[in-house]
């Protein structure tokens, strides 16, 4: 006779992956190392719902960290998808699809032309070899708590999974690697204003998150004018990372918002649909010095894949106002109920938001750098975490992520995530007194 196993599906795979795979994951942030306990391994999703290896169902509030803004497995991305994948996964050579994509991305935003690749690391790492070239120059600033993928030249207080996980970098990233990147505190005026006097006329560019996400939220303000006003004083790019923001803040991603126009930016997530796609684009006086018409070498296998241009066509194509709208008032639901809950149980907290992307800080005061980020008690955001898992709602295992939602989030769904924040808001009430004690 034979007996069932009681482990869970998620420990046995977990166990198994830890086995073939560093750490078990294949993103760091994933192994809920900062949280504790082991991560959901995911057999399916669908609207607004991951469903579990054990069968449990999960309201989803990362949304694969942004780009599901329609909702898991639309059913227009599904058949677009197939109907691509039956002509061919991959051709090695270009499609009227890429062309229409980055048609698309022009089209919302101020950019003349677009390269598309295949993951938000390599559009940011491009960039900057792309405003090397073009200006001549070596050094680019970066800001601490900004991350761009794991670039070794912006792997320097990046903020995301390093904060996560307490790396201030990391080995295999030499010194010469990080010499020509200047890494300044988000936001403080006087010393980009100082490291353009000190270093004006060998700076190549500035790069910044369009909206910071990866410390947590941060509302830019008025500082991306600040800096591409700065930069252009000096000769100098203005680089805006939209990988997170871009198409998901608002149709024109963080552009929409403050109409700064970059001469660089680079777009992910969103515009891939759920798919691995990537792009960057910028002035067309500034893209021809890409190869082959000049002399600054980029290129990718899989750039273009049919699949994912399929993907991310219909997924813009179906963003529009009405989307926008419906995931920004279903942010506000959770947003004004977990500041309810949380000050209801007693719990210090800030909430950060951009369009419909938000972070809670479990901390007072305002949080608007990286310092000030760090200040959040991750010890009472486990306990938040775990409280609201138990209760069927997945939120980022991290207290440095943003909160996302889809247009998929309906009252049903909604419903669920109110239901759990009240005792999820004691659980970090209580963990928050352990500490104290």
């Amino acid at each position: 006779m034979s007996t069932q196993s009681s482990v869970p599906a998620s420990v046995a795979l977990f166990a198994r992956a830890q086995q073939v795979t560093p750490g078990g994951v294949n993103s760091p942030v994933r192994a809920f190392a900062s949280v504790g306990g082991t991560p959901r391994f995911i057999k399916r999703a669908h609207g607004p719902y991951l469903v579990d290896a054990d069968g449990n169902e999960l309201v989803d509030l990362v949304c694969s960290w942004g780009p599901m803004l329609l909702g898991h497995a639309h059913p227009e991305v599904i058949a677009a998808v197939t109907r691509a994948a039956a002509g061919g996964t991959s051709y090695g050579a270009p499609t009227e699809a890429e062309v229409d994509l980055a048609q698309a991305i022009i089209e919302r935003t101020p950019v003349d032309q677009v390269r598309l690749v295949n993951s938000g690391t390599e559009a940011t790492m491009t960039v900057l070899r792309l405003a090397r070239g073009a200006t001549g120059r070596d050094i680019v600033v970066k800001f601490a708590g900004c991350y761009h993928g794991h670039v070794d030249a912006l792997l320097v207080q990046a903020g995301s999974g390093l904060a996560t996980l307490g790396i201030p970098g990391t080995p295999g990233v030499t010194s010469g690697t990080t010499n020509d990147t200047l890494v300044l505190g988000y936001g403080d005026r006087a010393a980009v204003t100082a490291a353009f006097a000190e270093h004006g006329d060998r700076i190549a560019a500035v790069i910044t998150e369009a909206a910071p996400g990866n410390m947590g939220v941060i509302d830019p303000g008025d500082f991306n004018a600040f800096l591409a006003e700065t930069c252009h004083a000096h000769g100098a790019l203005f680089i805006s990372d939209e990988v997170m923001t871009g198409f998901r803040v608002t149709a024109q991603g963080q552009f929409g918002r403050d109409r700064v126009v970059p001469d660089l930016m680079t777009f992910g997530k969103v515009m891939g649909g759920g798919f691995p796609a990537a792009a960057f684009g910028g002035r067309a006086e500034l893209m021809q010095h890409l190869a082959p018409v000049g002399a600054v070498y980029q290129a990718g296998t899989l750039s273009g894949n049919p699949v994912a241009t399929a993907a991310g066509l219909t997924t813009l194509r179906l963003a529009t106002d009405d989307v926008y709208a419906t995931v920004a008032a279903a942010a506000e639901t959770v947003r004004s109920a977990a500041a309810d809950a949380l000050t209801r149980a007693g719990v210090a907290h800030t909430i950060n938001t951009v369009g419909s992307m938000f972070s809670i800080f479990l901390t007072d005061g305002p949080v608007d750098n990286y310092d000030q980020a760090q200040r959040t008690d991750t010890s009472a955001y486990a306990a938040f975490f775990h409280a609201m898992l138990d209760a069927g709602v997945y939120l980022p295992p991290s207290a440095f992520e943003a909160w996302f939602l889809s247009a998929a989030h309906d009252d049903r769904a909604l419903a669920r995530i109110v239901a759990a924040l009240p005792a999820a808001a004691d659980a970090a009430a209580r963990a928050t007194t352990l500490a104290a004690d």
